[in-house]
């Protein structure tokens, strides 16, 4: 059961491209199938699990701001886009036999439950997969935010940060070869260094509520299992 694991409950951020695979736009099944096993076999194993996926696969709210939209309507078109994504993920979760809800932040009740926050954890305490949509509900606030807010409110033991690369590093690791692998960085650091994991307010959210940040590669085969389910020291801890 969960009491031999380290972290009983917590909450996965995946950001949408990484739902894209090697596409880079929309949705690639065999990528979310692949996620979403390792997710159901988390799951089986007694861990509480809630989710908040980004919409990066199909909007970008300050990068369709540069193009000259409207940021406030540009921020909640990619609240929507995080809608399909969280769908998505649903129906692959379900395919697998996981009971799964999609909360959002903006009511659309024909399509998923509105955010209640005794509802959430009732829903992770019988052992259903929990996903976050639409953000904050709120433009100018990232899916980041929106992660460690949801973070916080279920009283997370842990947020994880799904990337594309193994950890923190002190520069762009992806254009610099001798960019440092920093296992473990402080919240101060991490806000004062403006490292671009996550941002400021995600950052100082978990910051107040005491709360670790891993980040790891999820596309490495196994990597989510190792780290919940056998403790390996996987990726970087911001604490």
């Amino acid at each position: 059961m969960s009491d031999q694991y380290e972290y009983k409950r917590i909450l996965l951020k995946l950001s949408g491209e990484i739902l894209a695979g090697n596409e880079k736009f929309g949705l690639n099944y065999p990528a979310i199938n692949e996620i979403c096993s390792e997710i159901a076999t988390v799951a089986k194993a007694g861990i509480e699990i809630a989710m908040v996926v980004g919409g990066g696969n199909f909007i970008r709210g300050a990068r369709a701001e540069g193009q000259g939209m409207d940021r406030v309507q540009a921020d909640q078109m990619g609240m929507l886009a995080t809608v399909i994504n969280a769908l998505a993920l649903q129906n692959a979760l379900e395919q697998l036999g996981m009971p799964t809800r999609v909360q959002t932040a903006i009511e659309m009740r024909s399509i998923a439950e509105p955010f209640i926050t005794r509802r959430a954890i009732r829903h992770l305490e019988k052992g259903r997969i929990l996903i976050f949509a639409a953000g904050t509900g709120s433009p100018f606030f990232s899916t980041d935010t929106a992660a460690a807010l949801r973070a916080s409110e279920i009283k997370s033991d842990c947020l994880l940060k799904a990337t594309k690369v193994d950890g923190i590093y002190d520069k762009d690791p992806t254009e610099f070869k001798d960019a440092k692998f920093l296992p473990e960085v402080s919240f101060a650091d991490a806000i004062q260094k403006q490292i671009k994991v996550m941002d400021g307010a995600a950052f100082s959210l978990c910051m107040e509520n005491k709360m670790p940040i891993i980040v790891f590669d999820v596309r490495r085969r196994g990597s989510l299992t190792k780290l919940l389910l056998e403790g390996e020291r996987t990726g970087s801890v911001v604490s």
